[in-house]
């Protein structure tokens, strides 16, 4: 994948696969008709890691990465996480705000150059129900990601058995390694 036809992607969707010892996720560009396309990246989190380390490939050979976040702290509730290119060089960082989600998660994102962008599930009741009862802790959630009150891009999941995600980048300024980084995190580490 070249990273202008990525950063030409103004969606994409966010699947998990199924695995016993390992969380990983296939990102698929959309076809003209809705459905799946080409795959975009292929990314790789190891269960039970003392420090949240993902890595993010081209592909599912996991040949050659693409970027990769990594938390800097160990089991923080509150942890930021730095997002690279392959070289290690940074793209940008996102961290959970522990306080604001306490009732509905928030996300903050940062890249240079442009404003932080806090990202929030967008049903105060779903957030609450997902909390509070237990047997409800299954409900969809979808997150906004805002700017100064400008939308930046939207991360919304889907009905089925395995996490889906339909991700939307309205700010063509945003990088979508960044964007990728942060969805599958909200799979990753929203549990946590």
């Amino acid at each position: 994948m070249q990273l202008d036809n990525l950063q030409s992607q103004h969606q994409f969707h966010v699947r998990q696969r199924l695995r016993m010892m390992v969380n990983q996720y296939e990102v698929r560009a959309v076809s003209p008709d809705g459905t799946e396309g080409e795959l975009l990246a292929f990314a790789q989190q190891k269960r039970l890691a003392f420090k949240e380390q993902v890595t993010i490939y081209t592909d599912d050979s996991k040949q050659q990465p693409l970027l990769g976040f990594k938390a800097r702290q160990r089991l923080d509730i509150g942890a930021t996480y730095d997002v690279t290119d392959a070289a290690g060089n940074p793209i940008g960082l996102f961290r959970k705000d522990f306080a604001q989600s306490l009732l509905r998660s928030t996300w903050h994102v940062e890249q240079t150059g442009l404003p932080q962008v806090t990202g929030q599930e967008r049903s105060l009741p779903v957030a609450l129900l997902r909390r509070f009862v237990d047997s409800l802790s299954w409900l969809p959630y979808h997150f906004d990601f805002t700017a100064n009150g400008q939308p930046a891009f939207t991360v919304v999941k889907k009905w089925g058995l395995r996490d889906k995600y339909v991700v939307e980048v309205q700010n063509p300024q945003f990088d979508r390694r960044l964007v990728i980084a942060m969805a599958v995190a909200l799979d990753a580490l929203q549990a946590r």
